[in-house]
């Protein structure tokens, strides 16, 4: 049977409190019985030195003889009283321990009994003598004994004892006991009930957890936890929360993901397959077949850019992808891309700017770069309009190159511009214009960026521009850079609209009246 962890909790408590309070009253009993035991010691001390100048009160020495006399009958008296007072036998030896008087409850006798050798050395050593027992056969149950070596002038005249019964110390502890288990088992009762509720207080948020984990596993990420404290057990429901808030997002751009996929695939194989099956069954006329053939490359090629796209930024995204940094002159590669674009170029008459620099060297993978740039150019040249420019700009800050490329045309809305860098977006005039594109290049590019450890913004005014500035770790090698002047602009990041000089500190931003920009999200 599978044990909760209330029960696990709540037996483990109730049998740590348990054992404190046995070792708790284990520790009671015995400074009890030792401050008993010591202010026994004391009382019988105090009853000891009245006890021991009654008898040397009643003693003389005679000097004649060379020996002390006792008045028996005088200290035989006052031990007599002194043992009805304090319930205690006192009893005095000569010096080889044999009882010469003897009194208890005030009887007098004087039985034939010799005090143990070992008891008297104990006295001549130590001064006094203290202990619980029988006294090696003297009593019949345990008495308390405290003796001392009685001199005069100078010379042991015997030893004094006086005995207590120590049944008091039972009683006494006796006593102890029971206020001691009243208490433990009041103590116990309460700590119980607290502890069930409490217990039950804290394992009902992980209750709770288990079950919205339970939905989470289940594909059902709307279950919330409810946060009722800071502590751990709040800190553990706040991580549920946002993971369930994180996965959500994750499952709605997945689905969404593979619906533009679908949608994307769906498009050009229904066109190759219209196509084929209407030259295949005569359909289409033979003097048509290569126009429509044409039309079918052109599709296997959408396919096939789509795949690798896709390939690339899987590979990225699973971090598989690894970089071959090397010095690259970043220009020579926009250069090279310019002319693969060239006939577009002189097809809309473009008038190309900023490339009048020296060398710009920066430290990143040549193939990666490359696919960056033509990115960004293709979509330069695809927007820009008739009789445009294309311009660029270098900037070398901090460590990092900041590229810029800017065509000139529409530009984009302020709706629009935090949404270009989304997988398989497009805006509804690209749709018209780019026929051939699946919306991930710009996805594409942000990603291949931020794997270099850089980042990458877009700038808008309607009508006149759009930039797109990328920014990559810095060769060690000086560059020229090239800055432009800035009037007052206007960007878009996750908050909203806000003055570019916020919303990025990439470079060349030119000047212009009003001007939307917008960094990529991090994902």
């Amino acid at each position: 049977m599978q044990k909760s962890i209330f029960y696990k909790y709540f037996r483990s408590f109730a049998a740590v409190v348990a054992a404190s309070i046995l070792v708790l009253g284990s520790l009671f009993m015995i400074f009890a019985s030792d401050y008993f035991k010591e202010d026994k010691r004391e009382t019988m001390e105090q009853q000891m030195n009245i006890t021991h100048s009654l008898l040397i009160a009643n003693a003389e020495y005679d000097g004649e003889q060379n020996r002390v006399v006792i008045n028996s009958s005088a200290i035989t008296e006052g031990f007599e009283t002194l043992s009805m007072l304090s319930d205690s036998a006192v009893f005095f030896t000569n010096s080889s321990g044999v009882i010469q008087i003897w009194c208890e409850d005030g009887s007098l006798s004087q039985p034939v009994y010799t005090v143990s050798p070992q008891v008297l050395q104990v006295i001549d050593q130590d001064g006094s003598y203290f202990a619980a027992g029988r006294l090696d056969g003297l009593f019949d149950e345990s008495y308390y004994t405290y003796g001392q070596a009685i001199q005069m002038n100078g010379t042991s005249i015997g030893y004094l004892f006086i005995a207590e019964p120590s049944s008091e110390l039972s009683s006494f502890l006796t006593e102890m006991i029971k206020m001691f288990i009243l208490s433990a088992v009041a103590v116990l009762v309460l700590s119980v009930v607290v502890t069930y509720y409490s217990t039950i207080k804290m394992v009902r948020p992980l209750r709770e957890m288990a079950a919205a984990a339970k939905k989470f596993g289940q594909g059902d990420f709307s279950s919330r936890i409810e946060v009722t404290s800071d502590d751990e057990i709040g800190q553990l429901a706040m991580a549920l929360n946002n993971m369930a808030q994180s996965l959500s997002q994750q499952e709605s751009m997945r689905r969404s993901f593979i619906a533009n996929v679908s949608h994307e695939l769906k498009t050009p194989m229904t066109s190759i397959g219209g196509f084929i099956d209407g030259i295949l069954d005569g359909t289409i006329p033979p003097q048509e077949h290569k126009k429509y053939l044409r039309i079918v490359s052109e599709e296997t090629q959408r396919l096939s850019r789509l795949v690798r796209s896709m390939l690339n930024l899987s590979r990225i995204e699973a971090g598989e992808l690894k970089l071959n940094r090397q010095p690259l002159n970043i220009v020579d590669t926009i250069c090279q891309t310019l002319f693969t674009f060239e006939q577009s170029i002189d097809q809309k008459k473009l008038d190309i700017r900023g490339l009048d620099v020296d060398k710009v060297i920066v430290d990143a993978d040549a193939d990666l770069i490359h696919q960056v740039v033509y990115n960004l150019i293709e979509n330069a040249v695809k927007f820009v309009n008739s009789g445009g420019y294309l311009s660029f700009s270098f900037r070398t800050e901090g460590g990092m190159t900041y590229v810029g490329i800017r065509n000139s045309g529409e530009g984009l809305s302020k709706e629009e511009i935090p949404r270009v860098f989304d997988r398989f977006y497009k805006t509804d005039r690209s749709r018209g214009i780019d026929k051939n594109g699946v919306g991930l290049g710009l996805y594409l590019v942000k990603s291949i960026v931020g794997l270099h450890g850089g980042d990458i913004i877009v700038s808008s005014v309607q009508g006149e521009y759009t930039e797109f500035v990328f920014s990559v770790p810095s060769a060690k090698m000086k560059t020229s850079p090239i800055v432009t002047g800035r009037e007052k602009e206007y960007g878009v990041n996750s908050s909203g609209l806000i003055p570019v000089e916020q919303a990025s500190e990439e470079p060349n931003l030119q000047e212009t009246d009003e001007k939307v920009s917008a960094k990529p999200d991090a994902q």
